[in-house]
């Protein structure tokens, strides 16, 4: 299995209680919840991928368990993996889902 579905309700519900409408989509060889049409977060193998924008980065890199994304051998700036996300507690993730729905509803609707 290339995520954990149980993290990904758990990703999903904490989209929801922030207001959020997520749709799923696989992506980064897991999933992927996209709110008004762009991604915001996901999850793959033991990661989570947050999307944070360019403002928000350095601040999110700081955050415990943070590191920059690279998927592809190219870092993405704007987004991070975080280690572990099954260990978070519900707190921490709604944390992240916060800091993700910050940036992308910012975003024009697609």
């Amino acid at each position: 299995m290339a995520f954990d579905p149980d993290l990904a309700d758990r990703l999903e519900a904490a989209l929801r209680a922030q207001g959020a409408d997520p749709v799923r989509k696989r992506m980064f060889g897991g999933i992927a919840f996209l709110v008004n049409g762009h991604m915001s977060y996901g999850t793959s193998r033991d990661e989570l991928h947050v999307r944070v924008g360019p403002d928000a980065y350095e601040a999110a890199l700081a955050k415990p368990g943070a590191r920059p994304m690279d998927l592809t051998g190219r870092v993405m700036t704007g987004w991070v993996t975080v280690d572990g996300p099954a260990d978070l507690d519900d707190d921490s993730l709604s944390e992240w889902a916060a800091q993700s729905l910050g940036f992308v509803r910012t975003l024009p609707v697609k």
